[in-house]
């Protein structure tokens, strides 16, 4: 079954979810891979990855997930839950997974799973962001993005937390004016 979402903006400022009619895009059409080895000039001076150079990495990916599903350019609004679970080292190879979970009108929430991966090919995850990205025109005017198709719980699951981080950005933003 599948379950097509888009956000809604609400007269009270609040967001729910409806069908949407326009241009509607599987998670799967925008998956994102990309494939790093981390070299002598990506480490810090612990011999470890150093954490700009992996939000750099995790930025680009989240932007190629972000223009794939809109067909626009997008500018990076905020990078949430940049969680550092584990180190990855010199020669090692960095695996980051980006996948939409979340669309609002103009915005795209994508999650980027990035993972350590030895001579083996076994994998340790080494750190989750959420990014928020603005589809913009090429006037740099935010312009609507197409709604997700929801195809598993999974993703249901990941649209529903997305939901809730939405809301709760757009209350502080609030709070904070």
């Amino acid at each position: 079954m599948y379950v097509v979402c888009k956000t809604i903006n609400t007269l009270r400022g609040g967001t729910r979810s409806a069908m949407s009619e326009n241009k509607n895009k599987l998670v799967s059409e925008s998956q994102t891979e990309q494939i790093q080895i981390v070299l002598s000039g990506d480490i810090n001076g612990y011999g470890r990855l150093f954490g700009g150079r992996l939000a750099e990495w995790i930025d680009v990916v989240a932007v190629v997930v972000a223009r794939r599903h809109s067909g626009h350019e997008v500018t990076t609004v905020s990078i949430d839950n940049l969680h550092f679970k584990a180190p990855a080292y010199v020669n090692e190879t960095v695996v980051l997974i980006g996948r939409v979970t979340y669309v609002g009108r103009t915005s795209i929430e994508v999650k980027v799973e990035t993972y350590a991966e030895n001579l083996r090919g076994e994998r340790n995850m080494i750190n989750k962001a959420y990014v928020v990205l603005v589809a913009i025109d090429e006037n740099e005017k935010p312009v609507p993005v197409p709604g997700l198709i929801l195809e598993n719980d999974e993703q249901r699951d990941e649209w529903a937390a997305g939901a809730r981080r939405y809301d709760f950005i757009k209350r502080r933003r609030y709070e904070d004016a």
